[in-house]
């Protein structure tokens, strides 16, 4: 529930989607009707942040003295492999032979040596991934192998001999953010599990070793190279990501057996440099690969679990480890990222260094990567007013290795983390300001993040973002951190369990209390949005209060009950509702905009991908639907061919142009 291409669509083909819904409705779609003229502003910034250069998959090499990146330019697909020498600072891109167009190179790993890069990149026919090797200092590549289907995250055996990744053989991969595939024909019939594959680093040979029935989401090497630690779940993937185990793995046999169950759901294990523990992160997670919770540890043969971080008021997102009894992790924090160590002997933790942007070397969108003395980092850094470039060095005391956005200046105004009292607990947010205040009142816009399981931290808007056009156009913008987010500790994050809707719309609205006593904000000009549980929130708001006059609703969710059975990774709900639906129905039914709909005032627009896997436009409709037959103002934009997370440029222009015009419309007039 967090936060693909374009294809044509006749009229036809229009009429039989909304058929499909159950009923015959007008739905503006792009390439069928003019787009939203974008403002003098929105133009402006769209140009801005084109320019900007993204840097991804950093990875520093078990020495500590060189960096691999893949390098693009903001709206591009893909991005290529880029080496450096991180004390002399200079790059140079590594040239492959591809037969694809658009080259897509991925997860590149330094050999134990530091000699060698393994990556992936779809340089094969019709963008068939390859495995591919480049050596420290030169600018060439080889190929390693030939692969079929989908391919991520390289790993070297401690020998450097072998090279493990995550392999789709014959089959699509990506995870539910991606447009789901057509649900025809037997459904569940056929399943692809995600499995780990082990190419020789000499001959380039691949075989596969876990096992077919199982799905693995992430893996370690065990120091002597005989075994993975793994978190896995019997298939479809995308679905049992939240019922994870903690599995371990021979890697000459595959064979298997399952040494923690956990509570809630579980990630990153990581086996200690000595081999007797393995570390992992288990906590309420709503999205796979957005990781949160406390860090626990566990014997490397099975054992009960030990929480390392009972009652803390933060939430760890990722692990290395840094001696046999010391543990390096990053954890969400006061509206930013601590870098801490955790002593396993004494089961003391210190804070290295605390900063208002993110850091973390595991899951979705990696920007941080640990040499093996445990210290030394390569990072990509940026903020709500500092681009991003590539740092190298010691926490706190890093060196700028690129740059390449030196030039970017942002046109919004500061941002501010505020703080405020709710139902007698602390919340915190970001308030970023018009860059020039208009005299008197201006308008705000609350914009909610996906998850629930999620926090807002600084960063710089690497596509066209909505928060930073609202700004640039005299808006206010609130990203709050309401309970359920991560930052303040597991029992903060599980406060909305049963309870959607009602502690955290108290949380947000308080917030905007908070942020109208402070500033010169028009309390009659206030809107809302928010993407995936932020479009949820942006629904549930408007059937509740009648303080927002304007509201975008994305990827939202009208009806817990029809939802379940509707989207593709229902197995997530479970831990937040209690129950199934059918087991419990009353507890969906208490947090569905739909049961309250007659209330809503606020005009209200909504925005979905036609085949987004996790929160399904059915959803959209519904909530469309019953504001039109209510005569509330609305409009529905499906966007053809788009799943969760929007992935051509075009579309993620249009989503935050609309809704510009949409909160202009109704709070600038």
């Amino acid at each position: 529930m967090a936060g693909a291409e374009w294809h044509a669509m006749s009229g036809d083909t229009v009429e039989m989607y909304a058929t499909r819904c159950g009923f015959l409705l007008q739905i503006i779609l792009l390439g069928l009707q003019a787009q939203a003229p974008p403002t003098e502003a929105a133009d402006q910034l769209i140009e801005q942040l084109s320019r900007t250069i993204v840097y991804k998959d950093i990875a520093v090499s078990p020495d500590g003295q060189r960096l691999a990146w893949v390098q693009s330019i903001v709206g591009a697909r893909g991005g290529s492999l880029h080496l450096c020498d991180a004390r002399l600072g200079r790059d140079a891109s590594i040239a492959i032979t591809s037969a694809t167009q658009e080259r897509d190179d991925n997860g590149p790993a330094w050999s134990p040596d530091s000699r060698r890069v393994a990556f992936i990149s779809n340089s094969g026919r019709d963008g068939a991934p390859q495995l591919w090797l480049a050596e420290a200092g030169s600018r060439q590549a080889a190929k390693l192998a030939d692969l079929r289907g989908f391919a991520e995250r390289p790993h070297w055996s401690p020998d450097g001999k072998r090279i493990a990744f995550l392999y789709v053989e014959g089959a699509a991969g990506g995870g539910p953010l991606l447009a789901a595939g057509p649900q025809t024909g037997v459904i569940d019939a056929a399943i692809h599990n995600q499995r780990i594959a082990v190419a020789d680093a000499a001959s380039g040979e691949v075989r596969l070793v876990s096992p077919a029935d199982r799905h693995v989401y992430d893996f370690d090497w065990s120091p002597d190279g005989k075994q993975f630690a793994a978190t896995a779940a019997p298939g479809p993937g995308d679905n049992n990501w939240w019922i994870a185990q903690l599995y371990l793995i021979r890697s000459d046999s595959g064979g298997t057996s399952v040494i923690y169950q956990p509570k809630l759901q579980i990630a990153t294990p990581r086996w200690s440099p000595d081999g007797r523990q393995i570390a992992f992160i288990e906590g309420l997670m709503s999205d796979e690969g957005f990781h949160g919770g406390d860090l626990y540890t566990i014997g490397a043969t099975g054992g009960a679990a030990r929480n390392r971080m009972p009652g803390r008021q933060t939430s760890a997102s990722s692990l290395v480890w840094q001696t046999p009894e010391q543990l390096l992790f990053t954890e969400y924090a006061r509206g930013g990222v601590n870098i801490s160590t955790l002593d396993t002997r004494a089961d003391t933790i210190e804070e290295r260094w605390h900063g208002a942007e993110e850091a973390r070397v595991a899951g979705n969108f990696p920007n941080m990567s640990v040499a093996r003395d445990g210290i030394t980092c390569g990072i990509v850094r940026s903020s709500f007013e500092k681009p991003p470039e590539v740092w190298w060095g010691k926490p706190g005391v890093w060196q700028a290795v690129t740059h390449g956005n030196s030039g970017l200046k942002p046109t919004w105004g500061e941002s501010e983390s505020i703080e405020w009292s709710s139902d007698g607990q602390t919340v915190q947010g970001w308030l970023i300001k018009p860059a020039k205040r208009a005299p008197g009142r201006m308008p705000l816009v609350v914009e909610v993040h996906g998850g629930p399981s999620g926090s807002v931290t600084p960063r710089w808007p690497a596509r066209t973002s909505l928060s930073e056009l609202l700004v640039s156009r005299g808006y206010y913008v609130l990203l709050p951190n309401p309970r359920g987010s991560y930052g303040r500790g597991e029992v903060f994050t599980q406060a909305n369990v049963k309870d959607f809707g009602y502690g955290d719309l108290r949380d947000i609205l308080a917030g905007v209390d908070a942020a109208i006593a402070k500033y010169p904000i028009d309390e009659q000009r206030l809107g809302i949005t928010g993407w995936s549980y932020g479009g949820y929130m942006t629904m549930f708001a408007v059937t509740q209060t009648t303080r927002f006059r304007a509201a975008a609703a994305g990827a939202g969710i009208a009806n817990w009950t029809s939802y379940y059975g509707e989207n593709l990774i229902d197995q997530w709900m479970i831990p937040f509702f209690g129950a199934t639906v059918y087991e419990d129905p009353e507890v969906y039914a208490r947090s569905s905009p739909i049961q309250f709909i007659k209330r809503v005032r606020t005009p209200t627009l909504v925005v979905v991908g036609e085949q987004d896997a996790e929160c399904p436009a059915p959803q959209s409709f519904e909530f469309w639907h019953a504001l039109r037959t209510l005569g509330v103002p609305t409009k529905l934009v499906v966007y053809p061919g788009e799943g969760h997370m929007f992935m051509k440029p075009a579309d993620q222009r249009d989503v935050a142009t609309r809704m510009l015009s949409w909160f202009d419309t109704y709070l600038k007039q």
